[in-house]
């Protein structure tokens, strides 16, 4: 089901018209939320992120968008599922309201939530490798989800194309930055690597709650830094991060293997906080 502007429809009664800044512009941004038995898994640090992203781009954010208010939205959508399932992707966009051309006629906004059962399996064999056709260029803007993900579209088709389960995306410097739908990080011995902001990747939830516990953990030390792809091949373990499936780990890059015993027990931290919050 469809939550457009707090009035649920269905699928195809959805209407956009031909001056639909999301569609024309990629003049949005968007919040991937996972819902599993009625909560609303890490809402508070999705709800933080699109605020400080619609900041960055201007937009004017109503008085209603409090966070029990989109909560309330998105749950109420959920709702109105048939499904019987217990767990859920949301996508919720926002978008500036129809007219202009680069310049807005308003900073004021639409919101869309689209809903959909899931079933998140994790897979036991995962490869990745590097698109380099194009770069990710660092810098604040990369950092924020907007509607314009064509870089990551171009990195999908060619993981398809070349029996890949994601790519790893690079900078205009050669450094890692993120994969298509997550966050990176890279293990070597008792260090855990993931690329800084600054080298433009995601501001992700699951990067950011992984961080944490990484920090509290005696055994591991944390670096939040510039990665070299030739990094990715002498690591121990890989693993990706994303709001879905949580971490996932790596198995196979090129003609390397890596092992998941990290991976497993971070895993198993992030479980234990999605399920107390924290």
């Amino acid at each position: 089901m469809i939550n457009l502007n707090g009035t649920i429809i269905s699928s195809n009664e959805v209407a956009l018209t031909n001056e639909n800044r999301a569609f024309k512009y990629g003049d949005g941004v968007f919040e991937t939320i996972k819902i599993q038995n009625n909560k609303v898994v890490f809402f508070e640090d999705h709800y933080f992120r699109l605020m400080a992203s619609m900041r960055m781009l201007r937009m004017k954010i109503p008085m209603t968008f409090t966070l029990e208010f989109l909560q309330e939205e998105i749950l109420k959508t959920v709702k109105a599922d048939s499904s019987g399932n217990t767990t859920f992707r949301a996508r919720l966009t926002v978008y500036r309201k129809d007219g202009g051309l680069y310049l807005p006629k308003t900073n004021e906004i639409d919101y869309l939530i689209d809903v959909t059962p899931l079933e998140v399996k994790l897979k036991e064999v995962y490869t990745i490798d590097l698109f380099k056709d194009f770069y990710n260029y660092s810098g604040l803007l990369s950092t924020v989800k907007t509607t314009n993900r064509m870089l990551n579209t171009l990195a999908s088709v060619f993981a398809q194309e070349n029996d890949l389960d994601n790519c790893v995306l690079l900078n205009e410097n050669k450094g890692v930055v993120e994969v298509t739908n997550g966050n990176i990080f890279i293990v070597k011995g008792a260090v855990i690597k993931t690329p800084a902001l600054t080298e433009g990747c995601i501001k992700g939830v699951i990067r950011k709650k992984i961080i944490e516990i990484i920090e509290k953990h005696a055994d591991f030390t944390l670096e939040e830094t510039s990665i070299s792809p030739f990094e990715i091949q002498k690591a121990d373990e890989v693993f990706i991060t994303n709001a879905i499936v949580g971490v996932q780990s790596v198995t196979n890059y090129r003609k390397k293997k890596f092992s998941k015993e990290v991976t497993q027990k971070l895993q198993n931290s992030l479980r234990v906080m999605s399920i107390t919050g924290g």
